[in-house]
This record gives C-alpha cells, structure tokens and sequence, in this order.
C-alpha cells in the first residue's frame, strides 16, 4: 500500500478523461478538485503524522473532503462522465 494520496482520477479511472475535460472547462469543477485535492494532501500530511492534528480536527476535514467529492461526482454524473 502505497503512503501517497490518490487523487480522483486514480479514485475513478473510467472517469479520467472526463475530470480533464471539466478540469479544463468548467470553473467550478476546477475549483473544487483543486480543493479536493489540497484537502486530501492536508489529511494525507494528518494520518502519516507529518502535521499532527486533533482528532476533531481530521474528522472535520474528512466530513469537508467527502462532501466536495459527492459534490464532483454529481457534476461528473450529470455530464455524462
């Protein structure tokens, strides 16, 4: 297993080429993969230990990555992706 977080396109590897494309199309989208993104490195740094947190504070930060993740999913759903 590896210690590096994955990112959506490795999450969804059917869904790759349309995460590109709204990447590259849609603001909004961007937006949140870039937040996405950032908030799984965050917890990644938490659980390896690299930037110790409360427990409170990972599971906030879980509860935030979960809910920009559904959030992704509808977009890449109604696109068709």
């Amino acid at each position: 297993m590896s210690n590096a977080p994955n990112d959506l396109a490795e999450d969804f590897p059917d869904k790759r080429e349309r995460i590109h494309q709204l990447k590259t199309s849609d603001n909004h989208f961007a937006r949140l993969y870039d937040e996405y993104d950032e908030l799984n490195r965050t917890i990644h740094r938490i659980e390896t230990r690299v930037e110790p947190k409360p427990e409170e504070v990972e599971e906030e930060l879980k509860r935030r990555r979960l809910k920009i993740k559904d959030e992704i999913m509808a977009m890449l759903d109604r696109a068709g992706g």
